[in-house]
C-alpha cells in the first residue's frame, strides 16, 4: 500500500508540474517572470515560453533550476591545488562537481569511454597539445620525450597514463565497435591513428608524422598503433565510427582561410573496402576495417537533381568522390559543401530509423553576430556513395544566439534524446535542448543552460555521459596554469565528474 500511494503521489506531482507549465505557457495563472513583459506591447510570448520551459525543467530534463546566469568573468590565474571542484563550475540545481584527475596533460578535449559506457574503468582523452620536444628522454634513455597525445585516466583514482605521444592537437577520439581506440589530429595535415589494447600501452611515440612512424618505448616499431592513411587528411574534431567501419566527420575549417570565397569545411565518409558484418573485438590491427577504402564528400543539392553552391547547406544531398590525401582541396573542386568550422559530430544511438542520424556543430564566430548552430542529419544508407543518390537529408536543429554561442562539443544523453551543446567560449557554457517534438518545426523545443564555467582562462569540453544518462564527465581546458605544478614536464588541466541528472519520470521503465 505505501509503494502505490508513493506511486500516485509522485504521478500527482509530475501531472501538477505539467499543469503548471501548460498554464503557465497558455497565460491562464497571471504569473509572470522579469522579462516577460515589454513595456510597449505587453506580453512577450518567447519569454513566457522560455520562463514556463525553465520552471518546468525536471519534467523535461530531469535537472532541477536550470541557470539563469553565466558564471561572472575572473581576472588572472584563478585554478588552484585547493579549489575543490564546485569551484571550477557553475551548476544547475540538483547537480554536483567532483574531481576525477587533476593531472591529466594541459588541453585535454574529447574522451571516449572504456571498456564500455555502461560501466567505464577510464577515460581515453585526446590532448590537443602542439608536437613538441620536452627536452628529455623516456625511460631508457632511447626515445625523446614528446608531448603527450593520448591518455588514460582511471577513474577510480585519478591516475594518468601516456599512451602515445607526438601527435598535433589530438582532438577527436573514439572507441571502435571493434574494440580500438581511433584518435584524430585537428590540423591541416591532420591523421587518423588507430590504437589495440590502449590499457596496455605506455609512451609510444610518433617519430615521424608524416610518414607515420610509431615507435614504443624501447625504440622498437610500434605493433599497438598505427596511422590509417586511407582516412582523409583535414582538421579532424567530431566523427561517428559505425559498425560497419563507416566512418563521418567533418573537417575544421573556416571559410574564406587562406584564400578568399574558398569553402568552409566538409562533411566527409570513409566507405572501408571490407565492411565489417561481425560484431566481435579484432585480435590485431590488420583485422581493421579501416585498413583500406575509399573517401567521399558531402555536397548538398538546391534541388532534386544535381544543383549545388553557396546557399545550399541544407536539405538533401549525395556524396562524391575525393582523395584520402587531397580531400580537402578536391572538397572544394567538386563542390562539396562548406561548413563554418564543424567541430564535433555524434551519433544519435537512440535513432532508430532508417540509416544513422548525426548531428555537428558549426561554431560560428560571436563577435561578427554569427553565434554558430547545430545541423543533423540522416544518411539512409551508409554504406552507399553515388553522386547520383541523395542519400542524405539534412537541416538545422538549434541556432545560437548572443547568450548560447559558439557551439563546439555535443553530446547525446541516453535514455532521453536531449541533446547537450557545449560552448567553445572563455567562462562557456553547456545547455541542454530538447529533441523536436510533434509540433510543426523540425528543431529543438527549448533550451536551458545547466552549467558555466567559472574560470575566465577556461573553457567546457568533451562532455559524455555514461549509458544509463545520469553521470557526465568534461575537462576544464586552457586555464592559466601559472599556479599548478607541472607533471611530467608538461602542465595539467581538471577532469571533473557530474552526478545528479535523473531521468524525467516519462522515460522510466
Amino acid at each position: 500500500m505505501i509503494k502505490i500511494k508513493r506511486r500516485i503521489s509522485k504521478w500527482s506531482l509530475m501531472a501538477a508540474k505539467a499543469g503548471l507549465a501548460a498554464s503557465i505557457l497558455m497565460g491562464s495563472t497571471g504569473l509572470s517572470q522579469a522579462g516577460e513583459f515589454d513595456g510597449f506591447t505587453g506580453l512577450d510570448f518567447g519569454s513566457i515560453v522560455q520562463g514556463g520551459l525553465e520552471r518546468s525543467s525536471g519534467i523535461w530534463f530531469g535537472v532541477d533550476r536550470p541557470l539563469k546566469e553565466s558564471a561572472a568573468p575572473t581576472t588572472g590565474p584563478y585554478r588552484t591545488s585547493t579549489q575543490r571542484a564546485s569551484d571550477q563550475v557553475l551548476l544547475a540545481d540538483g547537480l554536483k562537481a567532483e574531481y576525477v584527475s587533476r593531472t591529466a596533460a594541459n588541453a585535454a578535449d574529447m574522451f571516449a569511454f572504456w571498456p564500455n559506457d555502461e560501466r567505464p574503468t577510464h577515460l581515453i582523452f585526446c590532448i590537443e597539445g602542439g608536437r613538441q620536444d620536452l627536452g628529455t628522454f623516456l625511460p631508457g634513455g632511447l626515445v625523446k620525450k614528446l608531448n603527450p597525445s593520448v591518455q588514460s585516466v582511471k577513474i577510480s583514482d585519478g591516475s594518468v597514463q601516456t599512451i602515445l605521444r607526438g601527435m598535433t592537437a589530438c582532438d577527436g577520439i573514439r572507441r571502435t565497435p571493434w574494440r580500438t581506440i581511433v584518435a584524430t589530429e585537428e590540423t591541416s595535415t591532420g591523421g587518423v591513428y588507430e590504437i589495440i589494447n590502449p590499457l596496455q600501452q605506455t609512451n609510444h611515440t610518433i617519430t615521424d608524422r608524416a610518414l607515420g612512424t610509431i615507435v614504443d618505448e624501447t625504440g622498437a616499431p610500434s605493433t599497438s598503433i598505427v596511422k590509417r592513411t586511407a582516412l582523409p587528411t583535414m582538421a579532424w574534431e567530431g566523427l561517428a565510427v559505425l559498425p560497419s567501419g563507416v566512418v563521418i566527420a567533418g573537417d575544421e575549417l573556416r571559410p574564406g582561410t587562406g584564400t578568399a570565397d574558398v569553402d568552409g569545411g566538409a562533411i566527409f565518409k570513409f566507405i572501408p573496402a571490407a565492411p565489417r558484418t561481425t560484431t566481435e573485438p579484432i585480435s590485431n590491427l590488420t583485422e581493421s576495417p579501416l585498413v583500406a577504402g575509399n573517401v567521399y564528400a558531402l555536397r548538398m543539392s538546391c534541388t532534386t537533381g544535381v544543383q549545388y553552391g553557396q546557399g545550399c547547406e541544407i536539405g538533401s544531398g549525395a556524396w562524391v568522390a575525393v582523395g584520402a590525401t587531397t580531400a580537402r582541396g578536391d572538397a572544394d573542386k567538386v563542390g562539396a559543401t562548406g561548413y563554418y568550422r564543424p567541430e564535433d559530430l555524434e551519433q544519435d544511438e537512440e535513432y532508430q530509423g532508417e540509416g544513422v542520424r548525426f548531428c555537428w556543430t558549426n561554431t560560428g564566430e560571436s563577435d561578427i553576430a554569427n553565434y554558430g548552430e547545430v545541423l543533423c542529419g540522416v544518411d539512409r544508407a551508409p554504406l552507399i556513395a553515388d553522386p547520383s543518390q541523395q542519400t542524405v537529408t539534412a537541416n538545422r536543429f538549434v541556432e545560437g544566439d548572443a547568450d548560447f554561442n559558439q557551439p563546439d562539443n555535443f553530446a547525446f544523453q541516453p535514455k532521453t534524446g536531449n541533446h547537450y551543446v557545449i560552448e567553445d567560449n572563455p567562462n562557456g557554457d553547456i545547455f541542454a535542448c530538447l529533441p523536436d517534438g510533434k509540433d510543426r518545426d523540425i528543431k529543438t523545443d527549448g533550451c536551458i543552460k545547466i552549467l558555466s564555467v567559472k574560470d575566465s582562462s577556461a573553457e567546457p569540453t568533451g562532455f559524455k555521459f555514461t549509458a544509463d544518462g545520469r553521470t557526465a564527465y568534461l575537462a576544464i581546458q586552457h586555464s592559466d596554469d601559472t599556479n599548478m605544478p607541472k607533471v611530467d614536464d608538461y602542465a595539467t588541466d581538471d577532469i571533473i565528474k557530474i552526478t545528479g541528472f535523473k531521468i524525467p519520470f516519462r522515460f522510466q521503465q
